[in-house]
């Protein structure tokens, strides 16, 4: 059986064409003057062509080559037809603009504007044009007569939309099920490699549409997953392998993607995954065949802590062999049939009550066909969905191809998309615009397609209705998917998806060259063919491609979206006069355009731009139905004659924070919906009013803004109250009102606002706190869900019942939430914030009952900050029926509530539990349940009356069964802590002492523990261990879970005597030592027993002395080296510390800042002390240079230091045998060093040399050193990031610059006399500079002993954008030689070498 191919579909381009001809338009300002037989012709000619054009397409999918060429000549005759139907469509717009006096508006710019506006010339110029189409429409029907196609009507497009349950199917919990096994291997894989210090690869292999993403997301959000890694990074690939796009790719899927965006990419990537432990998935990586790329990524991802991964997805062994050279590939199995018949059945029976036996028993038959593929299954299970009768699934079953290792499961995809209908495959194949795994903004495609013509205008519904019903449907079918729903920072909603790349391949393959798409800056010349319709870019410099490219070609460009900035203008601006769609992001405040270009423009995206001001001629847009202005933050004001664009649908100005107002005029534009943000300015004839919205059907959202602007307020705001229709695309209903003090008669207003029945979200903001009592009797309809309420002046508000959310800011006269005579029960209410409510003491009026009533029955979240005058969370309810036994049982307030956070609420007593309950048999009381039987996360922040929880007791529920976090921050008088036995996290901040009885009581379940403790002065060794018990020594005699541990205050961890429970925490990562007065000599014991730390910080230690006089301590070079997987270590503020540890190998960073007394950073170095005794007798006889000073083992500690930070620390005289492998050296308030050395085997070339001397300098004794102008400091050779900081006498002499230097800061240095390059200066190649190329930031001032630069770094100060140098230098910018002649060369050559000399 011969494959089908997939086409586009010409019949909906063809419908469009003809419903333009028929346009009411057309006739009404007479632009076919002249024209009307060929325009009746036309007419007559359309419909017979679309009669033949469904037999014409079937023949077409069966590769029939005829069809397939007829085919596509129709749609390039459609594309240029409709086209010129655009045109007079533009003219009866303009014709009508100018019947309105827009022409007088305009001025002179109309001639500039419209300059071809005769009747004469545009009927001569359009009967051309028409004429030549209607010539090769008819040649068109002469061959259709001639192949002999046969008419076959078109299914009629459905206003009937089904019903689609496309969430029947949890596609994740099958996968869970059936990928069980693979996720519980490769899980296994990543965590065991731990300890291992190399990065491991894991590539997953198997092809297209065997569940390869859906297993890396299964296994990214598993719970193991999260707590093994601290950093967790997902990026796909997809087509491209550019290491520097996907290196920017990576940073910017982190939490740190605003930070360093200077810095080159590659750079960025190294210092986000320093020393940290992550995980990387690379999701659809195809073109990586080259080794040299994956290289260059994965130096940079070498820099993370130990048990970093990486876990790819690839269809191409190749791929995986290349970048998992060391690890055999897991190779993904097909799904068992099972599965795949469990898919199908849920997708092809989802709206459907029972499933009809002769239906099911097709079933294993096309099961067959899908040869362990979720996708193919769920793909012809969508098909399936709309067939109902046996005939109808075998020949499903029969039309599709079996899945081979070749074909993959592209031919069931394209089965899937044939059985589209044609206006479907139209709006699909348009997102072949789009690059692979690209978010799509739901609303924005639905737009997209409006501006594009694919979908018509229809009585019944608006396009935007008929758009998200087809939407619908493609969900359904599964050609979209990852549906998400999220909120900007304004609090404004949007829905994106995605496209899964194989279904991407088939719209490509429909699109063919109408589409293109560039991510990166095309390598070919042709990239942009004159066949292109729909560009898509977001590389740098998008306009000079864009330039570039338009001079040679004259593509007829329907869709630009271009996601980077745009700084200069765009060229050629005739050529994009066939614009309907674009988006800008315009990086400058003037307007890069010309509107006269873009009179067929429908979409127009300006979102984020810079601009200050929309052009006056703009205006003649007549045709435009989306204007995106959204987060403009420059914009001040918007064009006064846009009450012209008659068309416009959609304006979006929220987040444009300078506009003053709205221009006049707006009641014109009739087919306005959307206005998210309406500015009310001060009342003049360049300002609209906000009465002119009353007769706009205003749709989705909207913002009222200095509404004290508004004149007549009370009768308008009455208006919108009762006339607005909000509504919105699912995306729900939005109503702000600012500077409500304003409105006259507010409380009428407000009310009427709240029965509004279609609003979903209401806010209203004051700006300051005044007498008030609007919303006193506020009674808002059950529709509304959302209330967020600012700066209100009130005491009590109205019914808020059936409220979902309440938010409640600022309204500091607001007493009790519930007034006299309102329901105490919140029956919906799940979310509840009350912030800055100064006078809110009671949750109800006194003498009010609350009778057998539970208040928040479904509340989960509770947010509570700054309310000093409430004293107690509100309480539960006796409820009267008699249980079993004759006990009244009790429901908590709070079954629900998961998470509680109560902040500066100096007032609040302990949290209550659930009441009592009588026991008749007994007469005594039971507690029945726990108060917060469902709280998983409470934080609690000074509370300066908290002082005890009403803990059960024995043989009692517990308080908190279910909590999994406790935070407890200034909480001065609370002095033990709750039952919680799955309690994970706990953080005390400012705690109590005593608190500390209490920790181990969590020991087994926690993984985050932070201990802050009050400071005690310690007097003896008795007070720093009394407050531990005896009986809970016994208690850490186990394994804890814990990885993170935190202590502040804590001496009952160290001293002599105090629990020493380190064993227990074989698993702890991170330490950190704060405040410790205990602390006074290293303690090797803890480090021996930590055998999983990665980073310690120790930090206010002022006891804290190191090794010194520890008697009967062997020498340090003897001394283990303890933790040994460290990777992190920082130490500050301790005063009194003068001797390092010996650190371990594996460390990677170190930082060390106020250690006044400090005098070695790696522990005791043999030569040491004769460099300090020297320091401190004579300047004169110090080391001339590294090769100087003694060679011991200790040249080589921390073979894998990567970044070295000291600050304050003023006696330290010199940093010894610097690793090779350091990159970033910061040295700040250091000025006792006065040598810096690199470990030997480190040098690029051991021959150092002198500024003045090409010869290398051997190695002398000490005594016969040099003076100090001679006495070199040699860096480590790949040193990328140095900064000296007001380090006054530091280092005298000569400091030689490592070639791969990007950063230099040398500031406040009077020491150093002058800079040179690391190695052997040769002299540098005339024409290209050797060293130093990488450098991009540069900064030496305070240096006066420094006068000039050496040369080789002269040579790059041309190229360097920032760099700050002091006046004094005297340097030349190096420029490349550039002989006009032969002759010329040697006189260059000479007067370059002198230049070099000097």
């Amino acid at each position: 059986m011969a494959e089908r191919v997939v086409t586009m579909a010409i019949g909906p381009l063809v419908s469009m064409l003809k419903d333009k001809a028929s346009s009411y338009l057309l006739d009404q300002y007479k632009v076919m003057e002249g024209m009307e037989e060929q325009h009746k012709i036309l007419k007559r000619k359309l419909p017979a062509i679309l009669d033949v054009i469904t037999d014409v397409e079937e023949q077409a999918m069966a590769q029939r080559e005829g069809a397939k060429a007829w085919l596509q000549e129709l749609r390039t005759v459609a594309y240029v037809a409709n086209e010129v139907f655009d045109e007079f469509k533009y003219e009866a717009l303009r014709r009508e603009a100018k019947k309105n006096g827009h022409y007088i508006k305009l001025g002179f710019d109309v001639i500039k504007l419209f300059p071809t506006h005769n009747r004469v010339a545009f009927r001569y110029k359009m009967g051309r044009k028409l004429c030549l189409i209607l010539q090769a429409v008819e040649v068109l029907i002469a061959e259709m007569q001639v192949f002999g196609f046969k008419y076959q009507p078109q299914p009629p497009v459905s206003k009937e939309w089904r019903h689609t349950d496309y969430v029947s199917i949890d596609p994740q919990e099958i996968a869970s099920r059936s990928r069980h096994e693979d996720k519980k291997n490769i899980i296994g894989i990543l965590v065991d490699e731990a300890s291992n210090a190399d990065l491991t690869v894991v590539p997953v292999v198997a092809m297209g549409g065997l569940g390869k993403t859906t297993l890396a997301q299964l296994i990214y959000n598993d719970p193991e997953i999260q707590k093994h890694f601290q950093l967790l990074l997902w990026v796909c690939v997809s087509d491209t392998f550019d290491v520097n796009s996907l290196a920017k790719s990576i940073v910017e899927a982190s939490p740190n993607k605003n930070v360093d965006t200077d810095k080159p990419p590659l750079d960025r990537l190294q210092k986000l995954v320093s020393g940290q432990r992550y995980l990387l998935v690379l999701d659809d990586v195809w073109d990586n065949k080259e080794l040299r790329k994956w290289e260059r990524l994965k130096v940079c991802l070498q820099h993370g802590g130990m048990g970093s991964a990486v876990l790819t997805t690839t269809r191409d062994k190749r791929v995986s062999e290349i970048m998992g050279a060391d690890r055999a590939a897991y190779n993904l199995n097909a799904l068992e049939d099972h599965f795949i018949k469990e898919i199908i059945e849920a997708r092809a029976f989802s709206s459907k009550k029972e499933k009809p036996i002769e239906l099911v028993e097709v079933v294993d038959e096309i099961v067959k066909r899908c040869c362990g593929s979720p996708l193919a299954a769920t793909a012809l299970g969508s098909v399936l969905c709309t067939k109902t009768s046996v005939k109808e699934w075998k020949a499903v079953s029969s039309g599709t191809s079996v899945c081979t290792d070749e074909t993959g499961i592209l031919p069931i995809l394209k089965l899937s998309y044939n059985d589209l209908p044609a206006h479907m495959k139209q709006c699909f194949a348009f997102c072949a615009v789009f690059p692979k795994d690209y978010k799509i903004n739901v609303e924005k495609l639905i737009q997209l397609w409006i501006a594009n013509g694919f979908i018509l205008e229809y009585k019944e519904d608006s396009p935007e209705t008929f758009g998200k019903h087809i939407f619908d449907e493609l969900v359904s079918r599964s050609f979209f998917l990852d549906l998400e729903e999220s909120k900007d920072y304004s609090g404004y909603y949007s829905s994106t998806c995605k496209i899964h790349d194989l279904m991407h391949d088939i719209a490509m393959s429909v699109m063919e060259k109408e589409c293109v798409v560039a991510t990166m800056e095309p390598s070919e010349i042709e990239w942009l063919p004159d066949t292109a319709r729909h560009l898509f870019l977001s590389c740098e410099e998008a306009e000079r491609i864009l330039n570039d490219s338009m001079q040679e070609r004259s593509p007829a460009i329907q869709t630009l979206l271009c996601n980077s900035d745009v700084f200069s203008p765009l060229q050629h601006l005739s050529k994009y006069n066939t614009l309907h769609a674009l988006k800008l992001c315009l990086g400058t405040e003037s307007f890069l355009l010309k509107p006269k270009y873009l009179h067929h423009l429908r979409y127009l995206d300006l979102s984020e731009s810079s601009i200050k001001a929309l052009p006056e001629d703009i205006s003649i847009l007549y045709n435009l139905q989306v204007l995106d202005l959204s987060y403009c933050n420059y914009l001040d004001r918007l064009p006064r004659q846009m009450k012209y664009m008659t068309s416009l649908c959609h304006l979006y100005t929220h987040g444009c924070r300078n506009l003053k107002s709205m221009p006049p005029g707006l009641e014109n534009l009739t087919k306005l919906q959307t206005l998210t943000v309406f500015v009310a300015g001060v009342p003049g004839p360049d300002c609209a009013d906000v009465g002119e919205l009353h007769g706009l059907n205003i749709g989705g959202r909207l913002e009222l803004c200095q509404v004290e602007n508004v004149e007549k307020a009370e009768a308008e705001v009455a208006n919108l109250g009762g006339q607005l229709e909000l509504q919105h695309l699912n995306l729900g209903d939005q109503l702000e009102l600012r500077r409500v003090e304003n409105v006259k008669k507010a409380e009428a207003k407000v009310a009427n606002l709240g029965n509004k029945k279609d609003l979903r979200e209401l806010t209203l903001r004051w700006t300051e706190v005044g007498d008030s009592k609007v919303l006193d009797k506020f009674e808002p309809h059950g529709g509304l869900q959302v209330l967020k309420i600012y700066k209100y002046g009130g005491k009590c508000m109205g019914m808020l019942q059936n409220m979902v959310e309440i938010h409640l800011s600022g309204c500091e006269r607001l007493q009790v939430l519930f007034s006299c005579g309102t329901s105490f029960t919140f029956p919906k209410l799940k979310v509840l914030t009350l912030e800055h409510l100064l006078d809110f003491e009671r949750w109800w009026e006194i003498n009010e009952a609350q009778e057998e009533q539970i208040i928040f029955p479904l509340l989960e979240k509770l947010f509570i900050r700054h309310c000093g005058k409430l004293i107690a969370l509100p309480e539960a309810p006796l409820l009267g029926e008699p249980s079993r036994g004759g006990n009244r049982l009790v429901c908590t307030p709070f079954s629900l509530l998961e998470n509680l956070f109560i902040w500066y609420c100096g007032k609040l007593v302990p949290l209550r539990e659930a009441p009592l309950v009588h026991e008749s048999c007994s007469g005594g009381y039971r507690l029945v349940q726990s108060a917060f039987p469902a709280l998983k996360v409470l934080a609690l922040e000074d509370l300066g009356s908290f002082q005890k929880w009403d803990a059960a007791v024995e043989g009692e529920p517990i308080l908190f069964p279910q909590l999994e976090t406790l935070s407890v921050q200034k909480c001065p008088k609370l002095v033990d802590l709750p039952e919680a036995p799955k309690l994970s996290v706990l953080v005390i901040e400012d705690g109590k002492q005593e608190v500390f009885h209490f920790v181990d009581r969590y020991l087994s379940s926690l993984t985050n523990l932070t201990l802050r403790l009050e400071h005690r002065e310690t007097t003896s060794e008795a007070e720093c261990t009394s407050i531990v018990p005896v009986d809970s020594k016994e208690k850490w005699n186990q394994k804890s879970p814990l990885t993170v541990l935190e202590l502040g205050c804590c001496n009952s961890f160290f001293g002599p005597g105090a629990l020493e429970p380190w064993d227990y925490f074989v698993h702890l990562e991170k330490l950190e030592i704060d405040r410790c007065d205990v602390l006074v000599h290293w303690p090797e014991n803890v480090f021996q027993s930590l055998v999983s730390l990665r980073t310690l910080l120790i930090r206010n230690c002022k006891n804290l002395t190191g090794y010194a006089q520890a008697p009967l301590e062997p020498l340090a070079s003897e001394r283990s080296q303890h933790p040994r997987g460290l990777e992190s270590l920082c130490l500050r503020n301790c005063p009194s510390l003068v001797e390092m540890f010996n650190v371990p190998a594996s460390l990677k960073k170190m930082t060390i800042g106020g250690c006044i007394k400090l005098e070695s950073i790696f522990g005791k170095q043999q030569g040491m002390a004769e460099l300090v005794q020297v320091s401190s007798s004579s300047e004169a006889i110090m080391p001339a240079t590294v090769s100087e000073l003694p060679s011991t083992p200790m040249n080589h500690f921390c073979p894998c230091l990567e970044d070295l930070c000291l600050s304050a620390c003023g006696s330290l005289p010199a940093v010894l045998n610097l690793p090779p492998s350091l990159k970033t050296l910061e040295m700040d308030r250091c000025s006792s060093i006065q040598v810096l050395s690199c470990q030997l085997g480190g040098l690029q070339k051991p021959e150092a040399t002198t500024s003045r001397s090409r010869s290398p300098i051997m190695p002398q004794p000490l005594a016969a050193a040099t003076a100090p102008a001679a006495r070199e400091h040699l860096l480590p050779p790949h040193l990328e990031y140095l900064t000296i900081l007001n380090c006054a006498g530091m280092l005298g002499g000569t400091l030689r610059l490592p070639a791969p230097l990007k950063r230099l800061f040398i500031m406040g240095n009077s020491g150093l006399t002058s800079l040179e390059c690391l190695s052997g200066e040769h002299p540098p190649s005339l024409n290209e500079p050797q060293v130093y190329r990488s450098l991009w930031s540069l900064q030496i001032t305070g240096c006066p002993a420094i006068k000039k630069l050496p040369r080789c770094l002269q040579q790059q100060l041309g190229s360097i954008e920032d760099k700050v140098l002091d006046a004094h230098y005297k340097v030349t910018e190096f420029k490349p030689l550039k002989p006009k002649t032969w002759k010329e060369i040697p006189r260059l050559v000479r007067e370059r070498r002198q230049a070099c000399r000097s």
